[in-house]
C-alpha cells in the first residue's frame, strides 16, 4: 500500500501540520514516511502546500506530479491540483472560498464543511484537524489512536492542553463527510 497526498491551502489554514500529522502517523504505524512542504514567504494567507507519502515500501522520491488524493482548502490549489488527481483517486475539498467546485468524473470527489464545523464548534483552529477526520473516514489508511499519537506528537507540549479539542474536531470531521461524486 502506498498513499501519495497532496495538501493545499492558503498558509494559517494548518495544511502543514495536517501533513506533520499524517507523517508521524505514518511512522508510528510502522510505515515508510516522506512529508514535503511548500510554501510562499508570504506564509499566513500566502498559498501553501505539503506532500506525504505513506507507504508499506521504501519512498524512493518524495516529488510527485501526480496524487492518489488531494485535499483542497482553496480556489487556487483548486487550479492547480485538481487534474493531478490520478484517475481513480480522491478529491476532498472544503467549499468555503471556492468559486469553481471540482468537475472531473473519474475520480471520488468528497466534501466537508471544516471552517463552518469550526467555526460552530468555537474555535476556528481546529479547521484542520476536521478536515483531517474526514480523510480518515475517506481513505481509512490510518488508526485512529496512530493519529491522536502522531497529534501529540507535533504539537508543543504547552499546547498539549488542545488535544481533547483537536479530537473532537476530528470525530467532528469523520461524522459529516460528503460525498460528491464515488466511483463503482
Amino acid at each position: 500500500m502506498t498513499e501519495e497526498i497532496i495538501i493545499a491551502g492558503f498558509g494559517g489554514q494548518g495544511v502543514l501540520s495536517m501533513g506533520k500529522i499524517l507523517s508521524y502517523s505514518g511512522i508510528m504505524q510502522g510505515q515508510e514516511v516522506s512529508w514535503m512542504p511548500s510554501y510562499g514567504p508570504e506564509m499566513r494567507g500566502g498559498t501553501a502546500n505539503v506532500t506525504v507519502i505513506v507507504s508499506d515500501e521504501r519512498v524512493s522520491s518524495p516529488i510527485l506530479n501526480e496524487f492518489d488524493t488531494a485535499i483542497i482548502l482553496n480556489q487556487q490549489s483548486m487550479d492547480k491540483f485538481e487534474s493531478a488527481v490520478k484517475p481513480g483517486g480522491f478529491l476532498l475539498y472544503d467549499p468555503n472560498g471556492i468559486s469553481r467546485h471540482p468537475e472531473r468524473k473519474d475520480i471520488n470527489i468528497f466534501r466537508i464543511t471544516g471552517a463552518k464545523l469550526a467555526s460552530q464548534m468555537g474555535n476556528t483552529k481546529v479547521f484542520n484537524m476536521v478536515v483531517l477526520g474526514a480523510y480518515l473516514k475517506m481513505r481509512p489508511i490510518l488508526e485512529y489512536d496512530k493519529v491522536v499519537e502522531g497529534l501529540k506528537k507535533s504539537l508543543p507540549e504547552r499546547y498539549h492542553k488542545l488535544i481533547p479539542l483537536n479530537e473532537e474536531a476530528i470525530k467532528k470531521g469523520l461524522d459529516n463527510l460528503e460525498e460528491v461524486h464515488k466511483l463503482n
